[in-house]
């Protein structure tokens, strides 16, 4: 996972967040293989959250890259978080968080994800959410200028959980909508260019295939075994003097595949 944001922390908080949906009583347990020190206080970890509001009420178990792991969390909507650290504490390393039948959250830490121990002296914290909750992935940069990095394993949810994985920035200005095309070009001539099918692809929040047939690159006259340049652009490709939106773009794997059917 990807993410910049000031912070989840105050009264509003910014991050990236991976989701599902739980109702009622369940748990989320995850393995922080690694998360990336943009700050000492960049976040990784496992959430509970009433909405998708910066100020939502919520409950959030992370390892930092040095300051330990922390019970965080946020009791009424747009107040002040509360926190719990355990110092000493790195990736790779496990978290758990626990919502139980009566509303109350539980933090606990793992060096092997068999053994547990509650962070630090924290105890079950109530927090009032309604039955139907948003669990997930949760990660902050703890500086919106930098992008930070987790990675992370052994994610298992228990309880009535339903939907797909969603991911969402939350808190964090949007990208303007703009289209997005691909340019490929040899040391002559004109590049080939093809256009994505949504003209507002900038603004898509899933991680999304993009599937594109070499033919429609070989129609425009480029020559597919001499390219030497790929470009992947936003907005029209050699307008300079239009400033366009605002934004980030993050691209997983660029690949060369034979025909097969998009997933």
């Amino acid at each position: 996972m990807t993410a910049s944001g000031t912070d989840i922390w105050g009264t509003a908080d910014e991050f990236h967040f991976a989701y599902k949906m739980l109702t009622g009583a369940g748990t989320i347990v995850a393995r922080v293989d690694s998360v990336q020190n943009t700050n000492v206080w960049a976040k990784a970890g496992v959430m509970i959250r009433e909405t998708l509001d910066p100020g939502s009420k919520h409950a959030f178990g992370c390892v930092t890259p040095g300051s330990g792991v922390s019970s965080q969390g946020r009791i009424d909507a747009d107040t002040a978080s509360f926190s719990t650290t355990q110092t000493g504490l790195t990736a790779p390393y496990w978290v758990k968080l626990e919502r139980d039948a009566s509303g109350r959250f539980t933090v606990s830490h793992s060096a092997n994800g068999t053994t547990w121990q509650p962070v630090g002296s924290a105890l079950p914290t109530n927090i009032s959410m309604g039955s139907l909750v948003y669990v997930g992935l949760a990660l902050t940069s703890h500086d919106a200028n930098l992008t930070c990095q987790a990675k992370f394993s052994n994610v298992t949810i228990t309880g009535a959980v339903s939907g797909q994985w969603t991911h969402q920035d939350i808190g964090i200005a949007s990208n303007a909508a703009e289209p997005m095309y691909v340019a490929l070009s040899n040391a002559t001539g004109q590049p080939a260019v093809v256009v994505h099918d949504n003209p507002a692809a900038a603004t898509i929040s899933t991680w999304t295939e993009w599937v594109i047939p070499l033919q429609k690159f070989a129609d425009q006259g480029i020559n597919l075994t001499n390219v030497d340049r790929i470009a992947v652009g936003l907005g029209t490709r050699g307008n300079m003097t239009t400033p366009g939106g605002s934004g980030k773009l993050y691209i997983d794997d660029v690949g060369l595949y034979r025909p097969r059917t998009a997933p």
